[in-house]
């Protein structure tokens, strides 16, 4: 190579270096991840320096596990521990959704195969719930994007409570703004509930959660998936309207404890909405 191909590479070379194509290394610099070295201002050629390679060769391998452009983003933006650390939860989002669709297939296989299915009897409960200070992200997202969302934001605000010397607890909970399925998005919100002082940052803001009553049932880990969640959401909803009672505020799934910290069939989530007399 010449003096001039070791300060620079042309669009082929590099990406013929670094297994990407010119359509992936257009689709990353228009997204920032890899900003060619040099942009002739006259003919627009793109030069790109050898320092350049090994980003986009981890570019390339995290796209190849189908890592969304965004997380991608966050993974190369620290350090290589924290490269680590964001990796690592979002290939467990990612081994989670797998699980939940493995579950929902092996549940609508045996109710097809019976023809018609006893589905299981939730029991509806009703609780008082006291103001509660929370940290909140919203979100839009579809089914797809769900799991991995709600585990970003726990994270994001997680950190920025620890941070600040507040104290949380592993309860936290999602507020469905609008019905969130595989073809549609809609605005979710997830809030932890904390104790001390914290400012709002970014996108996230503190607000104080109202006191109110809850219909709720009370969902197992292992039935945490769709479909079959929804029939938790199907017997609040009949015990609502049985007893002429009104929505106060959305739906929301309330997490009682961490994924790994329950077994299969221990309780692990409330579906609750808040309601009132009418």
């Amino acid at each position: 190579m010449t003096d001039r191909d070791l300060r620079a590479l042309s669009t082929g070379e590099f990406g013929r270096l670094a297994g990407l194509s010119v359509k992936a290394l257009r689709l990353y610099e228009a997204s920032g991840l890899l900003p060619p070295a040099e942009v002739d201002p006259a003919s627009g050629y793109r030069r790109y320096a050898p320092e350049q390679l090994d980003r986009a060769r981890r570019i390339s391998l995290l796209r190849r596990v189908d890592m969304p452009l965004a997380v991608v983003a966050e993974v190369l933006s620290g350090s290589d521990t924290d490269a680590v650390a964001r990796l690592d939860r979002w290939w467990a989002a990612q081994e989670q959704a797998m699980q939940a669709r493995r579950g929902s297939m092996g549940w609508l296989r045996a109710q097809l195969l019976a023809g018609h299915g006893s589905e299981p009897a939730y029991e509806v409960r009703r609780r008082d719930v006291p103001a509660t200070k929370v940290a909140a992200i919203r979100y839009e997202t579809d089914q797809q994007g769900l799991l991995e969302s709600i585990r970003r934001g726990q994270w994001e605000i997680r950190g920025h409570l620890d941070a600040a010397g507040a104290t949380s607890t592993a309860e936290h909970w999602v507020i469905y703004r609008g019905p969130v399925t595989p073809d549609t998005e809609a605005p979710i919100e997830v809030c932890v509930p904390f104790s001390g002082t914290a400012d709002p940052a970014g996108d996230m803001v503190i607000r104080l959660e109202p006191a109110h009553t809850q219909a709720y049932a009370t969902v197992a880990r292992d039935d945490c998936y769709y479909p079959r969640i929804m029939q938790a959401y199907e017997a609040v909803e009949a015990y609502v309207a049985g007893r002429s009672l009104l929505a106060a505020a959305p739906v929301r799934e309330v997490y009682i404890a961490a994924w790994d910290a329950v077994r299969g069939a221990d309780p692990f989530v409330h579906v609750a909405l808040p309601v009132q007399e009418a």
